[in-house]
């Protein structure tokens, strides 16, 4: 049985490796082991989201979530779906963005004697969402938005808008003319 698991062992190692050495020469990247071995566009498409979409394998998601088509959902993400979940077309998700439809807040201060409290987000397409950023239960992002890296958006966001902060508030606007993007900021 020893023997087994070393050579098992073995092989597991020389997998790595070689899965490890093909993604540096091809794309200068290391990553770990479960991302080495598991296909992020195959893994979006076994959960019914768009053409050309990828999701980390590292990424939960729970409930009923729904993803445009080439969207791209970052590692260490959490997508909460159990109020309902829809994110637009050509949307980055980045790193450990966490988006919930739901809160225990009452519940916890009931002792449990009140509900869950649900509600849907929304994020339009065309949108970016900045890393470590937290989205609460509720909140409707409009298409072709900025939400800056670290923020948190408790409330609604209009299209073409630039938010930022904890809680977020929008501090420019987006504006696009053909293929040239501007971001507007506003001057305090």
């Amino acid at each position: 049985m020893q023997n087994q698991s070393e050579d098992f062992l073995v092989s597991l190692r020389g997998t790595y490796e070689r899965l490890r050495s093909e993604m540096r020469k091809n794309w200068r990247r290391d990553l770990p082991l479960s991302e080495l071995l598991f296909d992020r566009w195959e893994r979006a498409r076994s959960l019914g989201f768009g053409e050309g979409t990828s999701v980390y394998h590292n990424c939960y998601i729970y409930g009923d979530v729904k993803i445009g088509h080439h969207t791209w959902v970052g590692p260490y993400t959490l997508l909460d779906g159990s109020g309902g979940l829809a994110i637009g077309d050509f949307c980055s998700i980045s790193s450990g963005v966490h988006i919930y439809t739901h809160d225990t807040v009452r519940w916890a201060l009931s002792g449990g004697k009140a509900e869950y409290e649900r509600a849907s987000v929304t994020i339009g397409s065309c949108s970016y969402i900045g890393g470590q950023t937290v989205i609460s239960k509720g909140v409707a992002i409009g298409e072709h938005c900025v939400i800056g890296a670290c923020s948190f958006v408790n409330r609604s966001v209009p299209a073409f808008s630039i938010a930022v902060g904890t809680p977020a508030r929008i501090i420019g606007r987006v504006e696009i003319n053909g293929d040239q993007v501007r971001l507007i900021y506003e001057t305090e």
